[in-house]
């Protein structure tokens, strides 16, 4: 039987990237994207931060920039759910076209320089969530262009937005505004993360969200152990890895391959595990990894567990398979778990690093 995406989706996409995804938001607010059915078995569930993780499969930011449909990705499929990246005061982002497929690499370019309707909206869109579905939603928070000090964008945002994060997501590694991977480095990372721990820590909640840390895949080996160190100082308790890349590998086939941007998706998939893998090792296993880029199977979703990751995002895939895509994912991570005789998920954790 010939699926709802495998219908609509050569339609989407022959128009503008940009516009499609308008259209796939609207319609997925609208509710008329179909919901497949759950896969709901206990061999995926991850006990992370306090919270029961249905399974270990997430939607990452840059989707929903602006938490129009948290809810409804989590119906797709997703157990967790990023939203933003935001920023205090709203932006434009950068001039179109920002966003490019590169359909023959299965990937995807972007430079849009978070574009959001900043955190005075997302709070109405967050404080407003009525039917909610079961699972998680964290929030990706960004700096404005203009902003000089970096550190008080992130405060700002955290103060106005954390009563609604069922985690937090410092982004330093977006390669489309100006200055902002340089605070990767282990001295400005330190004072933000220093800073950004106080104002997780001061807010009045009953429980406080998870603080986690999204790198980039362009790190050097001194970057690396920088930035694990900072993680364990400054008691983060979650990095992201990683976000997109600068680098344009050889193999690239697209026309839009020369594009400035973020390169996302297939081609980043082995630089990004191999990220993942160091981190675990930096940090001894000790401190919780999510895994992202160029996930697009259950095999490789597997392969990021094995490396490190407690749990897994996705993005670009949905480009090219719809959002039922994590359906498919968590069905195909129950057969592998079997073919490796593990009886839960989290026994494939950094299994890799054991053998």
């Amino acid at each position: 039987m010939i699926g709802f995406y495998e219908l609509v989706g050569p339609v989407i996409r022959l128009f503008d990237p940009e516009t499609a995804h308008g259209w796939a938001i609207e319609a997925l607010r609208r509710g008329w994207v179909p919901r497949p059915a759950p896969v709901e078995d206990p061999r995926l569930q991850v006990e992370l931060w306090g919270n029961t993780f249905a399974s270990p499969v997430g939607l990452a930011a840059g989707f929903d920039k602006n938490a129009v449909v948290p809810d409804a990705m989590l119906r797709q499929g997703f157990s967790f759910v990023e939203v933003g990246g935001v920023t205090p005061r709203p932006q434009p982002g950068n001039p179109r076209p920002r966003l490019f497929r590169l359909s023959e690499d299965r990937a995807v370019i972007t430079r849009f320089g978070f574009n959001n309707n900043g955190m005075e909206a997302m709070a109405r869109q967050l404080a407003g969530r009525t039917a909610k579905a079961a699972g998680w939603v964290g929030i990706n928070f960004g700096k404005n262009k203009e902003t000089e000090n970096a550190v008080d964008d992130y405060v700002t945002g955290i103060n106005h937005l954390a009563r609604y994060a069922d985690f937090i997501v410092v982004n330093v590694s977006s390669p489309n505004t100006p200055g902002l991977r340089a605070l990767q480095g282990k001295q400005p990372l330190a004072q933000l993360m220093r800073a950004v721990r106080q104002a997780v820590d001061g807010q009045n909640l009953k429980k406080v969200p998870p603080l986690l840390l999204k790198v980039a895949p362009d790190l050097t080996a001194d970057d690396k152990r920088d930035i694990a160190a900072v993680v364990r100082e400054e008691a983060v308790d979650g990095l992201i890895a990683t976000n997109t890349t600068i680098e344009r590998p050889a193999t690239l086939k697209s026309r839009h391959r020369t594009e400035s941007g973020g390169l996302s998706g297939q081609p980043l998939f082995a630089a990004s595990t191999a990220v993942l893998a160091d981190f675990y090792r930096l940090t001894d296993g000790a401190i919780p990894l999510i895994g992202v880029g160029g996930i697009g199977s259950g095999q490789q979703a597997y392969a990021k567990i094995r490396a490190g990751a407690s749990l897994v995002q996705l993005y670009s895939a949905l480009v090219y398979q719809g959002p039922g895509i994590a359906h498919r994912i968590n069905r195909e991570l129950l057969a592998l778990l079997e073919a490796d005789g593990f009886n839960n998920i989290t026994q494939a954790i950094g299994a890799d690093h054991r053998s």
